[in-house]
């Protein structure tokens, strides 16, 4: 029973932190900004789902979360790259055949 209730403020306290993601998403004052607060919204995202797994006391949702996490993952990457050289794919050549 007492499980059941810090599991429920746990999720709170995850929407509580999505939503102030959300707002820096939104407001973000530069691009890193945004995209650390996309990064952040898919982690919080994750652990949501976890701990709904535990409530529900299944593993059904845990390829989810693995999906949901590699996508994170490369879609962080790619913004970073993004910012970095304004280029997500590479045309090929070097900085001197430019």
């Amino acid at each position: 029973m007492i499980v059941l209730a810090l599991l429920t403020a746990s999720l709170a306290i995850l929407s509580l932190a999505i939503l102030g993601c959300l707002y820096r998403l939104i407001k973000g004052p530069t691009r890193p900004d945004r995209v650390a607060a996309l990064d952040t919204i898919g982690i919080n995202l994750l652990a949501m789902i976890a701990v709904i797994c535990m409530q529900l006391r299944t593993q059904d949702f845990i390829e989810i979360v693995l999906v949901i996490g590699i996508l994170t993952f490369i879609g962080t990457t790619a913004l970073a790259r993004y910012i970095e050289r304004d280029a997500v794919i590479d045309t090929g050549g070097d900085e001197l055949d430019r």
